[in-house]
């Protein structure tokens, strides 16, 4: 059975949010159920958002159960060697920057495929990256890491902006689609490992 880029990245991709999202509840301490609706809406926000902004429903996980069991197993199977990690912190800051990265990517092509502009797709790129862990973050009372003053969003940007500089230079889409990708995680790593971040606002109450 063969398997394109895209479906690759979309199946990591979810993996990768499932489990931030586990562990983003499971620090919240969160009941079993609890846990997996966390899990899930860290893995479809962003495509959910972003298949509504294109007129494209049902939306993704709608039209294929095999997204629901994926997000299901990955989480109880999270769940299950919880006892076997020791940091959850630092595992749920490598797993969100993967899924960063991968979703940011799948919004990027799809807006590709419906034809928008490369500032469009960059956006769409942004949007499905990013409001998975927006939603989970609301839901578990945290202020979304996209509104603090870390570095979040702005790397989804300057990944986006990266493919189509790579594109323009003729390198394979696949390969650029790779290098973006790892791109926005060795960004995310170098943010929090030296504590990088954009301005505060200076506006009070």
């Amino acid at each position: 059975m063969h398997f394109s880029t895209s479906e690759i990245i979309e199946v990591l991709g979810t993996i990768s949010f499932a489990i931030s999202g586990t562990f983003a509840a499971m620090q919240k301490r969160l009941d079993p159920f609890g846990v997996l609706i966390i899990a899930f809406v860290t893995s479809i926000g962003g495509g959910t958002v972003r298949d509504l902004l294109l007129g494209d429903t049902p939306v993704a996980w709608m039209r294929d159960v095999n997204y629901c069991l994926l997000i299901l197993l990955t989480s109880l199977a999270t769940i299950y060697f919880k006892t076997h990690i020791k940091k959850f912190k630092v595992t749920l800051f490598v797993f969100d920057s993967m899924g960063l990265g991968l979703f940011t990517m799948l919004g990027l092509q799809k807006g590709i495929v419906f034809g928008l502009e490369p500032g469009m797709c960059v956006a769409l790129g942004t949007i499905t990256g990013c409001f998975g862990g927006i939603i989970r973050d609301t839901l578990l009372n945290q202020i979304p890491l996209v509104f603090r003053k870390e570095i979040y969003a702005t790397v989804c940007i300057l990944g986006g902006i990266l493919y189509f500089i790579l594109v323009y230079f003729n390198l394979k889409a696949d390969l650029a689609k790779v290098i973006v990708i790892a791109f926005i995680f060795g960004m995310r790593v170098v943010v929090v490992r030296y504590k990088l971040s954009l301005p505060a606002s200076y506006f009070r109450s």
